[in-house]
C-alpha cells in the first residue's frame, strides 16, 4: 500500500533550468492533486539557507521519508573525480556527494532531462567538467551512481529523458511512482518509461504526408519533410512529442525545426543539427526498424508517385496548391 502523499526532493546539478521550466507547464496537474508533497525545490520552494540544510539533514538522519529523489542536470564529477566543479552552496558538500548520499535513501530516483539521464549538453565534447548522467555516461551504463544502483523500491534510475522533457512525461512518471505503478519492465533498455519511449517523435508529425512521398524541404521555412536534407531524426527518436504536443499544441517539427533526438544519449555530439549526414546521397540515419535497402527502394518509388501538389507545397513556405478532387487519380 502507498502511504499518504509521496515526498519529492528536487535538486539541480549541472543544469540550465529548462527541465524546471517544462515542469511548470500550466497544463500539468499540481503536485498535491497528483498525490505528491514537495520537500524542497531550488526554484519553487520558500526555504533557503539553513532551512534547506535542515531539510536535507532530516532526510539523512531518517527523520523525513524520501520517496522520490529528482535530479535535474548532469553530475559534474571533475576535477579528477572530486565533484568540486559543482558544490551545493552552504552545505559544505558537492552535488556529487549529495546525490550519492541521498539516492540510497530514496524509494525512487528520477533523472529529469537528458543531462541527468545521460550527461546531455553538459557532456558534449570536450566535456571539461567530466559530466555524466546518474546511471549512464552517454549510452554506457555507469554514470555517477554506477550500473548496479537500485533504489529502495528496487528500480534503477528512471530516466525522463529530453532536452527538456515534455511536462507530461515528468508529471506522469512522478504520479506512476507515487501510486506504485512502475516496475522494472516498464522501463526500456536506457531507463526511459515506456509510456513515452515506445513511441517515435515521427508519430503524429504534421509533415507525414510529405515524408510518405519523400517530398523534402530545402530550407527551414519550407513545409516539406525535414528528414532528407535538414537533419530531422524524428523517425529515430523516441517520444510522443507530436502526439500530445507541447503547451497543448506545439512541437519542434510543427514549429519548423528538425527533431534532434534529444531523448537519446549522445544527441549533443551532432556536428550540424540542421543538415542530414549522407553517404552516396543516402541519409546515414534511417528509420529505426527499416532495413536500408527497403528504405532506398520505397523512397525511389514514393518520389516517382509524388503528386504535384505535394511536391510544390514541400518546397514552399505556405500552401501553394490546396487539395482538390480531380477526374482521375492524377494531379
Amino acid at each position: 500500500m502507498v502511504r499518504g502523499r509521496q515526498t519529492v526532493l528536487w535538486l539541480q546539478a549541472g543544469s540550465c533550468g529548462g527541465c524546471t521550466m517544462a515542469f511548470l507547464d500550466r497544463l500539468s496537474p499540481d503536485l498535491k492533486a497528483a498525490g505528491l508533497s514537495l520537500l524542497w525545490h531550488p526554484s519553487l520552494s520558500e526555504q533557503t539557507g539553513e532551512e534547506v540544510v535542515a531539510v536535507l539533514d532530516g532526510v539523512i538522519q531518517g527523520r523525513t521519508a524520501l520517496d522520490i529523489l529528482c535530479i535535474e542536470g548532469a553530475i559534474l564529477r571533475g576535477p579528477d573525480g572530486t565533484g568540486l566543479f559543482n558544490r551545493f552552496s552552504g552545505t559544505g558538500k558537492t552535488m556529487l556527494e549529495w546525490v550519492r548520499l541521498l539516492s540510497p535513501l530514496a524509494s525512487y530516483t528520477v533523472a529529469v532531462g537528458a543531462c541527468a539521464a545521460y550527461g546531455g549538453v553538459a557532456a558534449g565534447d570536450p566535456d571539461p567538467t567530466d559530466a555524466a548522467g546518474l546511471q549512464f555516461e552517454k549510452a554506457a551504463l555507469g554514470g555517477a551512481l554506477g550500473k548496479n544502483y537500485r533504489s529502495r523500491a528496487g528500480l534503477p534510475v528512471v530516466n525522463v529523458a529530453g532536452c527538456a522533457p515534455h511536462p507530461g512525461w515528468i508529471m506522469e512518471t512522478l504520479m506512476a511512482l507515487a501510486s506504485g505503478q512502475m516496475a522494472p519492465e516498464d522501463l526500456d533498455q536506457l531507463g526511459r518509461p515506456k509510456f513515452f519511449a515506445d513511441h517515435l517523435a515521427h508519430h503524429g508529425c504534421a509533415r507525414n504526408e510529405f515524408y510518405e512521398f519523400k517530398a523534402s524541404a530545402e530550407h527551414l521555412s519550407h513545409g516539406g519533410c525535414l528528414m532528407e536534407h535538414l537533419g530531422c531524426k524524428a523517425t529515430q527518436a523516441v517520444g510522443d512529442c507530436n502526439e500530445r504536443g507541447w503547451n497543448g499544441d506545439g512541437s519542434c517539427t510543427k514549429g519548423g525545426f528538425p527533431c534532434v533526438a534529444c531523448t537519446s544519449p549522445g544527441f549533443e555530439d551532432s556536428i550540424n543539427y540542421l543538415a542530414t549526414p549522407k553517404i552516396a546521397g543516402i541519409p546515414v540515419g534511417l528509420p529505426l526498424d527499416m532495413p536500408k535497402a527497403w528504405f532506398v527502394a520505397l523512397a525511389a518509388l514514393s518520389k516517382s508517385a509524388t503528386p504535384k501538389r505535394v511536391r510544390a507545397n514541400a518546397a514552399a513556405d505556405h500552401v501553394v496548391f490546396p487539395p482538390k478532387r480531380t477526374r482521375d487519380s492524377s494531379e
